[in-house]
């Protein structure tokens, strides 16, 4: 079975859409809070989130002793570029609407929900890690210079290529080679608020990477809606240039200032 058929049979279920429904409203819950909300044994909801993960619908993250279940917007997204974009592109921008407005009713300002977004590269940990990490990679791909010395503890800065200025600054929290990389991401610093937080998971698996990003700590629903945008956007460039040796032949991010 491949992707699309397993993201189909997921979406197939009802009990499945409303799990999903769940992590929409609420995402990053553990088993157990996701149980509270269905009439279901905990063994069942299991098996359900079982087959979202297989589908890369649901993604899980650790956090200490717990496991937290997020909704991994990926494939969703490629299913509508697919099957909507490129044949009701005016709809589709109405549909898009439709659900921003949804998402900003259910996010309040005091519960902006933690980014998960997940992709898979046929490359090695180490390219993947060199290519967050390396300034003149980053440049190709995202249009920015991403520049430190990559060191707990260090400064790191988000500075467009043309020199004209920096757009992002923050620290290094973690940096464990070629897996895990975790800073924070201030693009309007705020002495007033703690900064968000991006935490870099690298898994590899034979000839491939499963590279998570996940952004928490988010200050208000604006950054979250652009993040949502900007994320996989830039994670096509990167995979686009990891797999081809090139970037997508336009910016992947201008996309949403382009009408039909």
């Amino acid at each position: 079975m491949n992707a699309v058929d397993s993201v189909f049979k997921a979406l197939a279920d009802p009990t499945r859409r409303l799990l999903l429904d769940r992590l929409r409203e609420h995402n990053g819950q553990t088993l157990r809070e996701l149980c509270e909300h269905l009439d279901m044994a905990r063994q069942s909801a299991t098996q359900h989130l079982d087959v979202l993960r297989r589908a890369d619908l649901v993604i899980v993250v650790r956090r200490g002793r717990e496991r937290l279940h997020y909704l991994n917007p990926a494939p969703i997204h490629d299913i509508e570029e697919r099957w909507i974009s490129g044949f009701d592109k005016p709809r589709l921008r109405t549909l898009n609407a439709i659900r921003n407005q949804a998402e900003e009713i259910a996010v309040t300002a005091t519960s902006i929900p933690t980014y998960v977004y997940a992709t898979y590269i046929r490359a090695s940990a180490e390219q993947v890690w060199q290519a967050l990490t390396d300034a003149d990679l980053t440049a190709k791909y995202w249009n920015h210079a991403n520049v430190s010395d990559w060191q707990p503890g260090s400064t790191w800065e988000h500075r467009r290529v043309d020199g004209s200025g920096v757009d992002v600054v923050g620290k290094v929290i973690e940096s464990e080679p070629p897996t895990r990389l975790v800073i924070t991401f201030e693009d309007t610093p705020d002495a007033e608020r703690e900064p968000s937080v991006v935490t870099f998971l690298i898994e590899p698996h034979q000839e491939i990477v499963r590279l998570t990003v996940t952004h928490e700590n988010l200050p208000n629903r604006e950054m979250l809606g652009g993040i949502s945008h900007g994320w996989p956007a830039v994670l096509a460039n990167l995979k686009s240039l990891m797999e081809t040796g090139e970037v997508l032949p336009q910016a992947p991010w201008d996309m949403s200032k382009v009408d039909a």
